[in-house]
């Protein structure tokens, strides 16, 4: 089955899925976005995706032009029509086609996309041994500058940061507030464990509240696991017992070492693995 992309209720093959130049999406990265996996042929927490993007696009006065509900529903078409098992939905929406300029409101036509394809973040190694991290040395945006919690296509300040970790030989970098403290990874939220309990960064910290994020943190309180969102440091992963990250696109991966420290025995630890294995479980039921 050839691959058909959603672009404002039609339906066209990768070769001819296009958007204008003019569109102020691509000129000044301006709209929001949603990734999602797909499992057994359906979305996971679709409706939270769709709640998230909406926000996203209330919070820079971007109109979407429909309901949830019915982006649902051309979501979900999207993947019956790729016949996609298993895979992964980018969701985007830009501000539409206007000319040369930043005013937004000489923008028409908001553009509603919708890709489905397989996406593989990380190699199937990493997930059994564990990934190791660097500390980039670019911030989180400032919260007055752009809040974290908006999904934008300016994803300029992640990707300095994953350039960091890349010439460093990794594939994934640890990034800090404006506090000097642990906000998330460059596409991931990040979670510790020491003495049997969960800590992640709250959401003031400085980070996207992820979908994957708040599934686990559901499954810890399922299995009588303490957890807490607190401010950390990079001390504090140092000293962890273990350390992993989630995101729709990395699911629950491991991290085993921060900076050249090894975070705990090196190795995934039984509170990751029990977490993971719950998630699994949870996206096929």
């Amino acid at each position: 089955m050839s691959q058909q992309i959603y672009i404002n209720g039609e339906y066209f093959s990768r070769a001819d899925a296009k958007v204008s130049v003019y569109d102020h999406g691509l000129l000044y990265g301006d709209g929001v976005f949603e990734g999602m996996r797909i499992y057994s042929g359906k979305v996971f927490r679709l409706e939270e995706h769709l709640i998230r993007l909406f926000e996203s696009a209330a919070a820079i006065a971007l109109p979407i032009g429909m309901t949830i509900q019915q982006l649902a529903k051309d979501t979900d078409e999207c993947v019956a029509k790729n016949g996609l098992d298993d895979g992964y939905i980018r969701l985007v929406v830009t501000r539409g086609c206007g000319p040369l300029g930043l005013d937004p409101y000489k923008c028409s036509d908001p553009q509603i996309i919708i890709i489905a394809d397989k996406i593989s973040l990380y190699p199937a190694e990493m997930y059994e041994n564990g990934l190791e991290l660097i500390t980039a040395a670019t911030i989180r945006n400032h919260p007055a500058a752009l809040s974290s919690r908006v999904k934008s296509l300016n994803y300029l300040n992640n990707i300095m940061a994953k350039m960091e970790g890349l010439r460093a030989g990794c594939v994934e970098a640890l990034m800090l507030n404006i506090k000097g403290e642990v906000a998330e990874c460059t596409g991931d939220n990040i979670f510790i464990v020491k003495n049997g309990k969960l800590s992640t960064p709250p959401i003031d910290a400085g980070i996207l509240e992820g979908i994957t994020r708040n599934a686990v943190l559901e499954l810890a309180k399922q299995a009588g696991i303490e957890t807490s969102e607190h401010p950390m440091t990079r001390h504090d992963i140092f000293i962890a017992d273990e350390c992993f990250l989630t995101g729709s696109a990395a699911e629950v991966i491991a991290a085993v070492k921060l900076d050249g420290r090894t975070i705990g025995d090196g190795k995934p630890g039984p509170i990751t693995t029990k977490l993971n294995e719950a998630f699994r479980k949870l996206v096929r039921s």
